[in-house]
């Protein structure tokens, strides 16, 4: 599927299809090489290449055309003929041309009309989509189409999205200007090719650009995908861009955070006189957390704040109020509690790292998405998120791990980035008893200990979803642990109201997990990890840097009560392994008369590796893997003879 976002289109937009006899006109004829390629000797194993991509914005016309063609190579390729573009409706006219070409020359123009689509409808603002299948595409085809944009207002400086998911051939961008406004090009491109400029008009001619990577543990790929992007400027250079803007944000958050004679009252009354720094901030925190999240439940309208009389939000005091607000709102009307009550707590507004990374070359302080706050208390310095409801005092959501953005401090705002956890921080331990008997049958139990970013997610999952939802989604998890054939039921919660104590989760499971073979019985040696898909192990090389989100620390401990008379013939060997600064792992087991109890532990303390360091993670992972592949042997008992 090709998705295409159009920026800055505005109101009702309207639809037409070109009749089949203009195709001609409008399109290129293939050649005989295109249509009898089978395969890609650029793109090797490619399921699909762009022949040709064509980026053209107009402010003469008003419009933005985009035209592509497409060579389909495999049959996984075939999903490139359903085009998804999500717009802004508006009162603008889209003019979509399309037609499928066969390996034998034979053309099928596109008739059929676009279905249009709601994606996304919310306060002030909504999205919709309109989806268009090409008729007839099969292996060996070629896919083609223009959509013409017509705005009826203007046209924004555009951004060209250089790379794709699929290897382009040949590739033409061009901005035609009539506007005299100052503008600032910010390009990064893997090649040679330069962006050139002749009175206002800005080309771009390339060939050969490699696909996006695909990898698994993937950072965003944001600053590292080829792009041009084109900003309205006043300034030379981008350190007077981010001076100003660093600026603007400084009086916003210090006006909205301001302490007030009501904030100074609230934040007395959750305080006492002889806690510690640390102490108050606590108190402050979780009166905070007490209050209604809007992004986890659903933020008022306009017409309903105004039919319940409620006065809009223009400060941390207004928030107070209320009593509810955004993660935002709520996150600096901590700041300003806490500073109500005396305390050095500033904020900071990050990037959300589950997003994009912060990029100084992109011109825009939009990129920042959500604020956190940074408190100086008894002599340390400790990081909060009192807009991740649930959040634990003194943890931050991984999505504000390593994440940079504009920090205020006493003197000015800087450009700073938040720390990362250690493997400590967020923990899963699972701990299963289970009974065998002599068909391979189990019954038993699990308990899913979680603390950290692992508790964070179900809490978070839970506040949003009614209790056969979240039971659903915590059966589809523990499949993914659990061996085939037995069957999980996840029961009940134990402490999912605490955010500052550890989450547990209690699982029965059945079904049938031996398999025998003459005297014989054999059991997974390592329960949870049967049908792991271990990573790292079959990729031999990496060209991007691996994000593995959060530091962690895993632990099994399965208990397997034995059939009577069945005697232990094998089980996993203990086993450890250490990545120096980095992990470990280790298997032990103990044997009982009617038994076996074997424990396995993998901490992980990174977050991000270069691709220079993936040899010793590659090499770590595919030791784990065998590892994980040990089984436990048990010996039948013997038949007694009859007389």
């Amino acid at each position: 599927m090709r998705r295409f976002i159009f920026p800055g289109l505005a109101a009702l937009l309207f639809i037409v299809i070109r009749p089949p006899c203009s195709l001609l006109a409008q399109f290129q004829d293939p050649t005989k090489d295109e249509l009898q390629m089978t395969a890609d000797p650029k793109a090797p194993g490619a399921a699909s290449v762009y022949l040709y991509r064509e980026d053209v914005t107009d402010q003469a016309s008003k419009s933005r055309t985009f035209y592509e063609r497409v060579k389909i190579l495999t049959e996984l390729g075939k999903e490139m003929a359903t085009v998804d573009m999500p717009y802004e409706p508006a009162t603008d006219k889209v003019e979509i041309q399309g037609r499928t070409i066969h390996a034998d020359g034979t053309i099928i123009p596109l008739s059929d009309k676009a279905s249009d689509l709601a994606d996304l409808k919310s306060k002030g603002y909504q999205r919709n989509k309109m989806v268009f299948t090409l008729p007839s595409a099969e292996v060996g085809s070629i896919l083609e189409y223009r959509i013409t944009v017509r705005h009826s207002d203007y046209v924004d400086d555009p951004t060209w999205m250089i790379q794709q998911q699929q290897f382009v051939h040949k590739a033409h961008y061009a901005y035609k200007r009539l506007s005299d406004y100052p503008i600032s090009v910010v390009s990064r491109i893997g090649s040679d090719a330069k962006v050139l400029h002749d009175k206002g008009n800005y080309t771009l001619d390339l060939t050969d650009v490699p696909a996006l990577p695909d990898e698994d543990w993937m950072p965003p790929l944001n600053t590292f995908k080829w792009r041009v992007s084109f900003f309205y400027s006043n300034f030379s250079t981008s350190q007077q861009f981010w001076d100003k803007a660093e600026k603007t944000w400084d009086d916003f958050v210090r006006d909205f955070t301001r302490p007030t004679g009501s904030l100074k009252t609230a934040s007395a009354q959750m305080v006492a006189a002889g806690d510690t720094e640390t102490q108050k901030a606590q108190k402050i925190y979780a009166a905070v957390m007490k209050l209604e999240n809007t992004d986890f439940t659903r933020e008022k309208a306009a017409i309903e704040r105004k039919k319940e009389k409620i006065k809009d939000i223009h400060n941390a005091q207004d928030v107070w109020r209320d009593q509810s607000g955004t993660s935002d709102e709520l996150a600096l009307l901590y700041v300003a509690l806490c500073r109500s009550a005396g305390l050095n707590v500033q904020p900071m507004k990050v990037v959300d790292r589950a997003r994009a990374l912060f990029d100084i070359g992109l011109l825009t302080s939009r990129q920042l998405d959500d604020y956190i706050a940074v408190g100086q208390l008894d002599g340390k310095e400790i990081y909060l998120d009192p807009g991740s409801k649930m959040c634990p005092f003194g943890m931050l959501s991984w999505r504000h791990m390593l994440a940079s953005g504009f920090r205020l401090n006493d003197k000015a705002v800087t450009i700073a980035h938040t720390p990362s956890g250690s493997s400590k921080s967020s923990s899963l331990d699972r701990i299963a008893y289970l009974t065998i008997d002599e068909t391979g049958t189990l019954q038993g139990t699990v308990r899913i200990v979680m603390g950290g970013q692992y508790a964070l997610h179900w809490r978070q999952i839970a506040i949003g979803n009614d209790e056969e939802e979240v039971k659903k989604q915590f059966n589809e998890w523990m499949k993914t642990y659990i061996p085939d054939g037995v069957q999980v039921d996840f029961d009940h919660f134990i402490g999912l109201d605490d955010y500052n104590a550890n989450l547990l989760g209690i699982v029965r499971v059945s079904g049938s997990v031996g398999t025998i073979t003459g005297r014989h019985m054999f059991l997974p040696g390592l329960f949870f990890q049967s049908k792991a898909k271990h990573p790292f192990v079959a990729q031999d090389k990496r060209t991007t840097p691996i994000d593995v989100l959060y530091a962690k620390s895993e632990s099994d401990d399965v208990t397997y009560r034995l059939p009577p008379g069945y005697k232990m013939e094998s089980s996993p060997q203990t086993t450890n392994i250490a990545w120096a600064d980095h992990a470990n792992f280790a298997i032990s087991t103990t044997t009982e008369a009617d038994g076996v109890d074997i424990s396995r532990s993998l901490s992980s303390n990174y977050t991000v590796l270069d691709p220079k360091e993936y040899g010793n993670l590659h090499d770590f992972y595919q030791k784990l893997a065998v590892a994980d592949q040990q089984q436990v042997v048990l010996a039948r008992p013997v038949p007694a003879k009859a007389n």
